[in-house]
């Protein structure tokens, strides 16, 4: 199966799975897995803290905001890895977004629905920035310069 054409980034698509709601992702975890695939645990889901660093808007600098408490996992499927970290502590929920990457990388059968379902998260986030921004956009204040 060619998903080369529709296929995000592996980056950006370990962003959509990390913002998937758990349910969707061990629905299609397990539905990725009914085929009979035996995927190989590599890094069991594992609890700890990473270090959230933004940059400032106005000087661009960059500086640490503070710790994130995250979830990773990397499992094995049909001879390619897959990688997952997600916000919280919900250990299945980052095994099945784990999947779900070896099951895109592996070019398996549902890689497709993997895809769609990161395209179902990417419109919901970009539904959600646009109804933030329009609930927003009334209260900008528009400042003039003076010479």
């Amino acid at each position: 199966m060619s998903t080369d054409a529709v296929s995000p980034t592996r980056e950006r698509r370990a962003e959509l799975l990390a913002a998937t709601p758990a349910e969707a992702l061990v629905a299609l975890a397990e539905r990725c897995l009914a085929d009979g695939a035996d995927p190989v645990l590599i890094a069991a889901p594992e609890v700890g803290m990473v270090m959230l660093t933004v940059r400032e808007p106005v000087a661009r600098e960059r500086f640490h905001l503070g710790e994130v408490l995250v979830t990773r996992a990397e499992v094995e499927l049909d001879g390619a890895r897959g990688w997952a970290m997600r916000t919280g502590d919900d250990r299945l929920a980052t095994l099945a977004a784990a999947v779900l990457d070896a099951e895109v990388e592996a070019r398996r059968p549902h890689a497709g629905a993997v895809l769609e379902l990161c395209a179902r998260t990417e419109r919901t986030e970009a539904d959600a920035g646009a109804a933030e921004w329009a609930e927003l956009g009334p209260t900008a204040v528009a400042f003039e310069e003076l010479d």
